[in-house]
């Protein structure tokens, strides 16, 4: 399976950030509905997407947490 990180939407396309850093364009039409950016999606074998919750909720905990130190 392989991850992805929405983030940004251009025209028909939902732009993903892959895991080595690199940009990929995506049908927007291919991803579920309620997609938005910053949402982490996992492209399963038979080529479908789905949002990958656990992972979402975990970068948002070390984002916050970044952003508490920062102003401590």
């Amino acid at each position: 399976m392989k991850k992805y990180i929405i983030d940004r939407f251009e025209d028909i396309y939902a732009i993903c950030e892959q895991e080595d850093q690199s940009f990929l364009h995506i049908l927007r039409s291919k991803l579920p509905e309620c997609i938005k950016e910053g949402d982490c999606i996992i492209e399963k074998e038979d080529g479908t997407f789905s949002i990958d919750v656990n992972e979402k909720l975990e970068r948002e905990h070390r984002i916050r947490e970044k952003m508490n130190h920062l102003f401590e």
